[in-house]
């Protein structure tokens, strides 16, 4: 299975690259950008060292999908898909600052909770609760956007505006529009029989000085989703809850002995341990659209790119 790891393409009037954890960025002359999907996969700020057949291309597709149907609420950077794992859109100065807002008390929240912490990013947590349960409202806690081996960290809403990263009337911006989005995707969600437990938008403001939401949008990635079916059953008798998202493998690597912390192994995946990630990616892709995952040819899956955005630059 030929599987994208790294691109190294030379286009028309290009500027620059940039490498992230999962995506490759190509500067076009300074107003496009051209954004592949590779099929790393990262955990805890960290890329792990094997590919996952198709996740690139799952992960562009529900964005475009979730871009799509958000677009009438909030502006977004996108102009076109010409290839499965490709998104091209206009150049952004992105915002430092990720705009987490979470449902309930999952993943690092819930991690944080356990150690008495009741205070995240600044913003309070309701006592009394326990793992998974809904908060009373969505809180939003903001991280730092890590660069490409560091880790992001949690920042408040006064310690964003006291720093100057951004400033009060955008960030109020910001705020509107993650609450915005958060409850859109929960519709959608819902609509799929499932919960949108958090996630996390990022932001970026065009050369005529407009925000738009740039990047993923309620992928496997970004997002964490719970089945609703059996949710409070599940949440009442104590037992973990049924989900899709990325957590899966987080929870592997912790049974591992991995965490990202320094001196830590990476767990060696196997390659029944790779088709059972990959299959979970195209379960999430069909629950929450709807629709029947269709694979691309992975056949010189570079030349497929490069020729299929040559043909949009032209």
């Amino acid at each position: 299975m030929n599987t994208i790891n790294e691109t190294n393409f030379k286009f028309p009037k290009q500027k620059s690259v940039y490498k992230g954890k999962v995506r490759e960025v190509y500067n076009i002359n300074d107003t496009l950008l051209v954004m592949i999907a590779t099929d790393r996969l990262s955990a805890f700020d960290v890329v792990l060292p094997r590919q996952i057949p198709f996740k690139g291309q799952i992960l562009n597709q529900i964005a475009t999908k979730m871009m799509n149907n958000t677009a009438d609420i909030v502006p977004n950077w996108l102009l076109a898909n010409p290839d499965e794992n490709v998104a091209i859109g206009h150049l952004c100065e992105t915002f430092k600052v990720e705009m987490v807002i979470r449902g309930y008390l999952s993943g690092h929240a819930a991690r944080e909770y356990k150690l008495g912490k009741r205070l995240l990013c600044g913003v309070a947590m309701a006592a009394g609760l326990k793992e998974n349960d809904k908060f009373p409202e969505p809180i939003i806690t903001p991280s730092t956007k890590a660069d490409t081996g560091d880790h992001d960290e949690d920042i408040s809403r006064e310690e964003i505006l006291k720093n100057g990263i951004v400033s009060e009337k955008d960030y109020l911006i910001l705020e509107d529009y993650t609450r915005k989005l958060f409850q859109r995707g929960t519709e959608i969600a819902a609509s799929r029989g499932l919960i949108l437990v958090d996630t996390k938008y990022e932001f970026g403001k065009t050369k005529e000085g407009k925000i738009v939401l740039i990047d993923e949008i309620h992928t496997p990635d970004s997002s964490r989703y719970f089945y609703q079916e059996g949710y409070q059953e599940r949440q009442d008798k104590g037992e973990p809850q049924k989900q899709l998202s990325k957590e899966f493998v987080r929870q592997w690597l912790l049974e591992n002995g991995f965490q990202g912390l320094e001196g830590q192994q990476i767990p060696e995946m196997s390659d029944a341990k790779i088709s059972e990630i990959s299959n979970r990616y195209i379960e999430l892709y069909e629950q929450i659209t709807g629709e029947v995952f269709v694979k691309a040819t992975t056949d010189n899956v570079m030349n497929r790119i490069e020729k299929n955005v040559l043909q949009f630059l032209k």
